[in-house]
C-alpha cells in the first residue's frame, strides 16, 4: 500500500487526509501541537463562520490578486459543496443575515469531532507533538517527536503547515527556510486581517478610556498605492495603539501594501455615513445653548462615546469650535496609519509558497511528490468564511494531486 505523510493537521491537512484515505492510501498525519485543529477550533470561538453564501463571482473576487489562480480550486470545491460535505458529517448549516454560513450550533468542536472520527475509521493515523525539521541526507522526513528525532519515508508528502500568524497554535512560519533551502520560491509572510497603529500613537486619555471601544457604523475611504479608491462601511474598534475590527480587516491588504511603499497611509473616516454633509452641518450648527459640545453632538448628530473621543483626539480646539470644520471632520476625519500590527497578532497571513513554484496539482516543481495546501500558499482573503473555504479546497486539491501522482494509470475519482 502506498503511504503519504501529511504535515499539519488543520483544515487543509485533514481534507487532504480524507481524499487520500478514501483513495486507499495509508495516511500518517503529523502535527506539532498536542491535539489537532487548534486554530480551527479557535476560529469557531464566538461562532464558526465556515463559508459565505454570496454568488460565486463575488465570492471569488474576495481573493484579490490571486482570484484567478485560486479559481480552479474553488470551482472544484465551491461553498455549496463544502456545505454538503459538512451535512455529510451530520452537521446542519444556516445562512446568517450577513450572508455568512455557520453550523447550526455555531460551534467548531462537534464538526471537528465527527470529522476526526470518520478519518480514524478510514485508517488515518495521527501523530501529535511531532515537529517537522525538513529532510535528511537520504530524502526522508525528519521529525522531532516525544521519543526524540525520527526519520519517516513516504511515497508522497502533503505540507499543510499554515501561515505565520498564531505561533502559539502551531502556525509560526518555521517551515519557510526549510523550503527555501530546497530552492522553493516563497513570498515573505505578512500580516493579513490585522490591526494598524496610528502615526504617533494615541494619547494616554484615549488609551485608558476608550481602547477596546467600538465605532459602530462608520465608513473608511482611501486611495491605495496603485491608485485604486476604496470605500467601505462597517464597524471598527479603537485599540491601544490604533484601530482594528472587521472594517479594518476587510481593507488590510491594500492598507498594508500602501504603507509598505509610502511609509504611511491617510484614511478618511466618516463617522456619520448615513447622513449628508449638509445635514450634519445643520445639526452641528444648531444653537446648543448651555449644553456641552458632547451633549450637543450626541443629541443632534448621534456622535458619542468613542466617536466623540476620536474627534477630540484628532482635532484642534479651534476645529471643534467651528461648526463648518467640525461637520467636515465628522464626515471625513483624516487618520494616518503608520504600520500594521505584528504578524503573530494577525488573524491570518499573506505570502507563502508562490503558485508559480507549484504545478496545477499543487505539487512543488522543485520537489516531485511534495504537495502544498492551505494558508502556507501565497494567497489571502478577508474574514467571512473565505479563509476556511480556500483551505478546505486547496487541501482537497493537494490530496487529489497526491492520489493521482501515486496512481498515474488509475485516474482517481472524487
Amino acid at each position: 500500500m502506498n503511504t503519504v505523510a501529511i504535515i499539519g493537521a488543520g483544515p487543509a491537512g485533514l481534507m487532504a487526509a480524507e481524499v487520500l484515505s478514501q483513495g486507499g492510501i495509508q495516511v500518517d498525519l503529523y502535527d506539532t501541537m498536542p491535539s489537532v485543529g487548534r486554530k480551527f477550533l479557535l476560529a469557531g470561538v464566538g461562532g464558526m463562520n465556515i463559508t459565505h453564501s454570496e454568488p460565486f463571482a463575488a465570492f471569488l473576487s474576495r481573493y484579490g490578486a490571486r482570484a484567478e489562480t485560486i479559481k480552479p480550486l474553488l470551482e472544484a470545491f465551491p461553498p455549496d459543496a463544502l456545505c454538503e460535505w459538512i451535512k455529510g458529517l451530520g452537521v446542519e448549516t444556516f445562512v446568517g443575515s450577513s450572508g455568512r454560513v455557520f453550523p447550526k450550533d455555531m460551534k467548531a468542536a462537534p464538526l471537528l469531532r465527527a470529522w476526526l472520527h470518520r478519518l480514524r475509521e478510514a485508517g488515518v493515523r495521527f501523530h501529535v507533538r511531532h515537529l517537522w525539521l525538513g529532510w535528511d541526507a537520504d530524502g526522508a522526513l525528519r521529525l522531532a517527536g516525544p521519543q526524540g528525532e525520527m526519520s519517516v519515508q513516504a511515497d508522497a508528502i502533503v505540507l499543510a503547515l499554515g501561515g505565520g500568524s498564531w505561533a502559539k497554535l502551531g502556525s509560526d512560519g518555521a517551515w519557510v527556510p526549510l523550503l527555501v533551502q530546497r530552492g522553493v520560491e516563497v513570498a515573505p509572510l505578512l500580516p493579513s486581517n490585522c490591526g494598524f497603529d496610528v502615526a504617533g500613537g494615541w494619547s494616554e486619555h484615549l488609551k485608558s478610556g476608550f481602547a477596546g471601544q467600538p465605532l459602530k457604523t462608520v465608513a473608511m475611504r482611501f486611495t491605495d498605492v496603485a491608485g485604486v479608491a476604496h470605500e467601505r462601511k462597517g464597524e471598527l474598534m479603537l485599540s491601544d495603539s490604533g484601530i482594528e475590527g472587521s472594517l479594518v480587516y476587510a481593507l488590510s491588504a491594500p492598507l498594508r501594501d500602501t504603507i509598505a511603499v509610502r511609509g504611511s497611509v491617510t484614511v478618511q473616516l466618516d463617522l456619520a455615513p448615513d447622513k449628508t454633509l449638509d445635514r450634519v452641518l445643520a445639526e452641528v450648527a444648531h444653537p446648543r445653548g448651555a449644553r456641552s459640545l458632547s451633549s450637543h453632538l450626541q443629541s443632534r448628530a448621534g456622535i458619542k462615546g468613542a466617536k466623540m473621543a476620536l474627534l477630540r483626539e484628532l482635532l484642534s480646539a479651534d476645529q471643534l469650535k467651528d461648526p463648518a470644520q467640525l461637520a467636515r471632520a465628522i464626515k471625513s476625519l483624516p487618520m494616518t496609519l503608520a504600520s500594521p500590527r505584528p504578524l503573530d497578532e494577525a488573524i491570518s497571513s499573506a505570502g507563502g509558497v508562490r503558485f508559480e513554484a507549484l504545478d496545477e496539482h499543487l505539487m512543488l516543481r522543485q520537489l516531485p511528490g511534495v504537495f502544498c495546501a492551505g494558508e502556507m500558499l501565497d494567497w489571502e482573503a478577508p474574514t467571512g468564511g473565505y479563509l476556511l473555504t480556500a483551505c478546505f479546497a486547496s487541501g482537497r486539491a493537494a490530496g487529489q494531486g497526491a492520489l493521482n501522482f501515486l496512481k498515474p494509470h488509475h485516474a482517481a475519482t472524487d
